[in-house]
């Protein structure tokens, strides 16, 4: 079966998601765009002419175009203001809705817009793609197989020094919302627990180019008493870690350690007598499925698969929101100067 799909918001992030669709051969058999809508009828004009997507509807109003293409499926690229607006439209016209991150604006419009997917009995899923990497999978297989024993804290260091440019300067909280979401979604992945508490600290540093939260150091504490550590800094120049973050999980029988790139290195307790073990260099399992590793492509292919199947893709809605909650509640904890705790009220 072929889906329709209609794409709602064509600035810069949309030609990511009509990449994906067109380099994929799957995904170019099973979805097919037939609507593009902005607010800037010219955007999705101008789209559509670089994508060779000449016989698509093109409006400013999504109902319409909804009504016209008869879509089954909503990509939704819109600036996350607008996210709740379309989202409703597209159950009201029977679609199942793929969204950028973040899943809303706040954990209230969150648990509305899931108990919306609820009551449609559509799916709706979020674009977590930096959880479909291969790293990320050698490490949640690496867990999950006990290489390291029993998994006890995670920790994450992202420092870096981009000079975007635009609405990221004028931000607050740049750090936690636009980017540390990636790294605690996939830690919470990773770790295979729940999120329970945060203390957060956050700082604008001297020399910052933002306006505000530039920097962060969160301790949460998750289910089975496992620690989550997450350092990192956007206005951090020099010698860079990499945007997956670098990582140090720690275990009951050793530590494994990825740079966010190519470097990975488990190592266990040796038997040397004395003071310290030494250690014992072990393999680090490969991902599991080579299909979940293209990132933007493999979120793309686990909706469809989902929706053909009738089962309930990775980052789905009610699961996702866990991932928001976590940096809802980092903001909260650096707001206050307290302990938060992390809860999403039944999901």
């Amino acid at each position: 079966m072929t889906y329709r799909a209609v794409l709602c918001g064509c600035g810069a992030m949309a030609r990511g998601w009509l990449r994906a669709l067109q380099d994929d051969p799957d995904l170019k058999r099973d979805v097919i765009v037939v609507g593009l809508v902005d607010l800037n009828r010219g955007a999705a004009e101008a789209l559509a002419q670089d994508f060779a997507l000449s016989s698509v509807c093109i409006g400013t109003d999504l109902g319409e175009v909804l009504t016209a293409t008869r879509a089954e499926l909503v990509f939704d690229v819109v600036v996350p203001v607008a996210r709740a607006a379309v989202v409703e439209t597209a159950f009201a016209h029977g679609c199942h809705v793929l969204s950028e991150k973040p899943l809303s604006i706040s954990m209230d419009e969150a648990r509305h817009l899931i108990e919306v997917a609820r009551q449609a009995g559509r799916i709706h899923a979020i674009v977590q793609n930096r959880r479909f990497i291969t790293g990320i999978r050698r490490l949640r297989r690496a867990v999950e197989e006990g290489v390291i024993g029993t998994l006890t804290g995670v920790h994450c260091d992202f420092f870096i020094g981009p000079h975007f440019g635009g609405f990221r300067d004028d931000m607050d909280h740049v750090l936690l919302l636009d980017m540390a979401i990636h790294t605690l979604d996939a830690a919470r992945f990773v770790s295979g627990k729940v999120p329970l508490s945060v203390y957060c600290v956050e700082t604008n540093p001297a020399g910052s180019w933002y306006r505000h939260g530039a920097a962060a150091n969160a301790i949460f504490r998750l289910s089975d008493d496992v620690v989550l550590t997450y350092r990192g800094s956007w206005c951090a120049e020099g010698r860079r870690t990499s945007w997956e973050s670098a990582w140090r999980l720690i275990g009951s029988k050793g530590m494994l350690t990825w740079d966010g790139e190519d470097a990975f290195e488990a190592t266990v307790a040796g038997d040397e007598a004395g003071l310290l073990r030494g250690l014992r260099t072990v393999d680090v399992p490969q991902a599991p499925f080579e299909t979940q590793t293209h990132g933007h492509r493999s979120v793309l292919r686990d909706f469809v698969a989902a929706i053909r199947g009738g089962t309930v893709p990775e980052t789905v809605s009610h699961d996702n929101i866990r991932s928001l909650a976590m940096v809802f509640g980092a903001i909260e904890s650096a707001r206050t100067g307290q302990v938060v705790s992390i809860q999403t009220e039944g999901h």
